[in-house]
């Protein structure tokens, strides 16, 4: 004879299926209108403000940012920068405090509710505070993921091996029903296959976090693209792409 189960085991159950730790994701995005400028999964070379200003307000799920400050190399003061060393990063456009917080202020305009912002940081903004950034927005931090490179960096004391991907998510903040992959590790172990761009991140710690709070079909931005990893990582995970880079790449279609 079939047991009758009591409504307290029935609750039990649905708030074990429902629970924070659920791989389902019931946050959808809006159908995208794009101007006929904006190709995806292209690498676009024009100016990420002006990118976000074409995009309409709360139709994407995530973004990427990966300012290009000069952080660690002012504090630093190696003196032959540019000359025996990073001379690539030296003759990228650096952004100011300002320029930062307006790419974030732009991104905060065209992500969805509960969207996430996945912003790489070096150890002296982290450490010495970069709230001011996202003052105003509706973006509060949620994690923070270390990628292990792998390989030696700068460093007078101890050597530079990691850099840190600050989460951001946009108000209501929840992981529940929105963040659906639950066995990233907060210290990734990944070295990048190739150098090259001076900024280049992990394809396959990006290409989990997208996977993570986006659907298939979905649309990732990087308004300042570097090397387009995150392209590749979105389109990897069955994702679209719209970004672009001011570098001295030309538009290639993928």
């Amino acid at each position: 004879m079939r047991r009758k189960e009591s409504p307290l085991s029935s609750k039990a159950t649905e708030n074990v299926t429902h629970s924070v730790f659920s791989s389902k994701r019931i946050v959808q995005t809006p159908p995208l209108d794009l101007p006929e400028f904006l190709i995806p999964n292209t690498r676009l070379k024009m100016d990420g403000l002006k990118l976000l200003c074409h995009l309409p307000e709360e139709s994407i799920p995530v973004a990427f940012l990966d300012p290009q400050y000069r952080g660690v190399l002012d504090k630093m003061k190696y003196g032959n920068e540019g000359k025996s060393r990073e001379k690539r990063r030296s003759s990228l456009m650096q952004m100011s405090e300002e320029l930062i917080g307006e790419f974030i202020q732009g991104i905060d305009n065209v992500l969805i509710p509960s969207g996430h912002l996945f912003l790489w940081m070096d150890k002296f903004h982290l450490c010495q505070g970069f709230k001011t950034w996202f003052e105003g927005t509706q973006l509060d931090i949620v994690d923070l993921i270390v990628w292990n490179k792998d390989r030696f960096g700068m460093g007078y004391r101890s050597r530079r091996v990691c850099e840190y991907c600050v989460v951001l998510q946009k108000h209501p903040r929840k992981a529940k029903g929105v963040w659906k992959i639950h066995n990233i590790r907060d210290v990734w172990l990944e070295r990048t296959k190739t150098k090259e761009h001076p900024h280049q991140k992990p394809i396959g710690l990006q290409g989990e976090l997208i996977a993570a709070v986006s659907n298939e079909g979905d649309y990732v931005i990087d308004p300042a693209a570097g090397s387009f990893s995150v392209m590749e990582a979105a389109l990897s995970k069955g994702r679209n792409f719209i970004g672009c880079d001011l570098g001295k790449m030309e538009k290639t279609r993928i």
